[in-house]
């Protein structure tokens, strides 16, 4: 079961601390005797390959141990079999077994690595170019927004089973987006005068001290950009250690450091990730979510649908529900990515559709802000819209919600109906069409490792 909060400073919302958990102590974890050999045994094979690391908040306040193992955020955190192909499984368990040394053993899991898609949707073309500079800490993809990434930002709290961006926590630095230099930033927006929204992302950016934060946003807001109206935070701290805003020494200054980029007339949003009702039922959540209202900044709400986690209309339902209870807009649900431990949590893109219109269709317009579900594919954000019968055929049908070439956005397109695709690559265009109206102009950019968006974003 959940353990109660007995302390009266965690009844208040604070702690004394941030303790990370990961392969090498986990199992000093009290709550260790609830697996079993077999299971410890699978998350130490599990997170050779891929990241693994939780803390005393997700431990104590979030996974229920009474139903381990499974529970929803244990899966969410802690390495499980089947996330891993049966071979690739065998290949490192086999080595374990036999005593093998690290070097060997990361050796192997390093080719695993490389069979289970590590850079997808082409994020290595989305970086810009600045004069004859590669940006390697940008991604430019869509005209209007730009994604930042820190170079100090790039772990988390804690990491999802689920991250599409993985590669970047076990010591890939060729695959790494990174960069410090903010000045380069302020610089590529201004030759850029149709991007509206910079996106900071990591990693996450909550992982900073509010004065290395603060660094990049006061040169965004000094540099009195005209055409940036709104910055935005990606993060998963309100869910996994939400004491980021309560109790941390510097949350003071991280929120008067919100304060500041409100009253600055830019729109700043925290783009949340809430995958499961139990990460909004905690106290300290519910304090962090009001402690960042009250500086102007609003929550944004996001999640990829998660086949073991929450995969049933009601999940959803009741995430959207309580989300806008606590005053949250609900935002995107996306389709898990086609990279990782896609395996163990994919759900078939029909499917999908059912969940989210079942509990679309069963909240109040105020939450029917989410749009979904989404794949964020090589071309763009492109969305299920549903199934239907045309001309006798029966087809999925789609449309971009953003797109490489914007004149793609919200123009539906068909593919031919099918019960097991889970994502656009495994989908056929209808009719008898030979590709999909976008695929002619994407042909180019897959054949140049770092060609660029279809609108150049390019400064010379």
């Amino acid at each position: 079961m959940i353990l109660p909060i007995t302390d009266p400073a965690l009844q208040a919302g604070e702690r004394s601390g941030y303790r990370s958990y990961n392969l090498n102590n986990f199992k000093e974890l009290p709550f260790a005797r609830h697996l079993d050999r077999e299971q410890l045994f699978a998350i130490e094979v599990v997170s050779k390959v891929l990241p693994f690391r939780a803390n005393n908040y997700v431990v104590e306040e979030l996974i229920d141990w009474g139903r381990v193992p499974d529970d929803a955020v244990f899966k969410m955190i802690f390495p499980q079999q089947d996330m891993l192909e049966p071979e690739h499984f065998q290949r490192i368990a086999a080595l374990l077994s036999c005593g093998a040394n690290e070097e060997r053993i990361r050796a192997e899991a390093e080719r695993i690595r490389e069979e289970l898609h590590p850079l997808p949707a082409g994020q290595a073309r989305n970086r810009p170019i600045l004069g004859d500079q590669v940006l390697q800490g940008m991604q430019h993809k869509y005209r209007e927004t730009v994604l930042f990434f820190p170079s100090q930002a790039q772990t988390c709290h804690a990491f999802c089973t689920f991250c599409f961006r993985w590669s970047q926590f076990v010591g890939r630095e060729e695959q790494r987006f990174a960069m410090r230099e903010g000045e380069l930033l302020v610089e590529y927006l201004r030759g850029h005068p149709d991007v509206s929204d910079v996106l900071i992302t990591g990693g996450d950016p909550m992982i900073m001290k509010a004065g290395t934060l603060a660094s990049y946003l006061d040169l965004l807001l000094e540099a009195d950009l005209p055409n940036l109206n709104t910055i935005r935070l990606g993060t998963k701290s309100l869910s996994y250690w939400p004491y980021r805003f309560l109790s941390d020494p510097d949350s003071e200054d991280l929120l008067a450091l919100f304060r500041r980029v409100t009253r600055s007339g830019r729109h700043l949003a925290l783009m949340a990730h809430f995958n499961h009702p139990q990460e909004l039922r905690t106290l300290a959540l519910r304090q962090a979510v009001e402690r960042i209202q009250s500086t102007g900044a609003q929550i944004r709400t996001q999640s990829p649908l998660l086949a073991q986690i929450n995969d049933q209309p009601r999940i959803w339902e009741e995430l959207w529900r309580e989300q806008v209870r606590l005053g949250c807009v609900p935002y995107y649900m996306f389709v898990e990515r086609n990279t990782g431990a896609q395996r163990y949590f994919k759900v078939p893109l029909v499917r999908a559709w059912e969940i989210f219109g079942g509990a679309y269709r069963r909240v109040s317009g105020i939450a029917r802000t989410v749009r979904g579900p989404s794949m964020s594919a090589d071309p763009g954000k492109v969305q299920v819209l549903g199934v239907s019968e045309i001309g006798g055929e029966r087809v999925i049908a789609l449309q971009f919600l953003q797109g490489r070439d914007p004149e793609w956005v919200a123009r539906p397109f068909f593919a031919r109906y099918s019960e097991t695709a889970a994502w656009l690559d495994e989908l056929e265009p209808a009719f008898g069409e030979e590709c999909f109206f976008f695929e002619q102009s994407m042909r180019p950019l897959a054949e140049v490792e770092h060609e660029f968006p279809l609108f150049s974003p390019r400064v010379d």
